[in-house]
């Protein structure tokens, strides 16, 4: 929600809404589309999978969710004990555990083919192991939220960045599939000093090992992004 830290926050006494949003997802519409990447099933209820098992699931940390709502939004509720994973109506999936986070967008999970190769490659972006991160007090010991799965890794750019967390794809036989609803993770970097201001490439550079599309987005571009697109109180 701020582009800086606010000179009076102060954790863990400052209400986590004057300063938030450090990871976001940008969703596109393409009205001319005629091959929709993401169907839902027909009938009352959207029974629909995932396009793709490459992302695992996008995990939030919220207050609270409604699943009639997700139901009555598109969404393909797979389970909800405890907490709910469910496929977004674009085709996404997502998983919601009722919990605090400072950033409610906590990780990407990614299945990954092989987790070294996938680290390696993440690494070289600046992405490291770090301490998984947790929305409940006791951090996955209670039944509200599961532990960090076994065999896993959790990357990021530092402790309080959103992260990566790289799972073992459980059929190492069969080739992890692309979700091609997700066009970029996009990483945010300072331009060095003396760029030219010219207009960046915004499309994928690369993919990573489990065909993730990756993009850069220079930091003064987010930043105007940002106040453009701003709702006023």
């Amino acid at each position: 929600e701020t582009l800086s830290t606010p000179p009076d926050f102060e954790l863990p006494v400052s209400a986590l809404s004057q300063y938030g949003g450090h990871a976001a997802i940008h969703l596109r519409y393409d009205p001319l589309a005629t091959t929709p990447l993401y169907k839902r099933s027909a009938g009352e209820f959207n029974n629909e999978p995932a396009p793709g098992d490459s992302l695992a699931y996008l995990q939030l940390g919220v207050t609270q969710y409604r699943i009639s709502q997700m139901v009555k939004s598109g969404g393909n509720v797979i389970d909800a004990f405890a907490w709910v994973n469910v496929i977004c109506p674009a085709g996404l999936p997502v998983r919601a555990i009722v919990g605090v986070s400072a950033d409610p967008m906590m990780f990407l999970a990614v299945n990954c083919q092989d987790v070294a190769k996938s680290e390696e490659f993440y690494a070289k972006l600046g992405f490291v192991r770090q301490e998984y991160p947790y929305c409940r007090l006791n951090k996955g010991q209670g039944q509200f939220e599961p532990e960090q799965p076994k065999k896993s890794v959790y990357v990021a750019p530092s402790p309080n960045s959103m992260g990566i967390l790289l799972l073992q794809n459980e059929k190492r036989k069969k080739a992890v599939t692309p979700n091609p609803v997700l066009r970029s993770l996009n990483v945010v970097y300072a331009p060095p000093e003396g760029s030219d201001g010219a207009a960046p490439n915004l499309d994928p550079q690369f993919s990573d090992p489990s065909s993730v599309p990756i993009s850069f987005v220079p930091l003064d571009y987010l930043e105007k992004e940002i106040k453009m697109t701003v709702v006023p109180q």
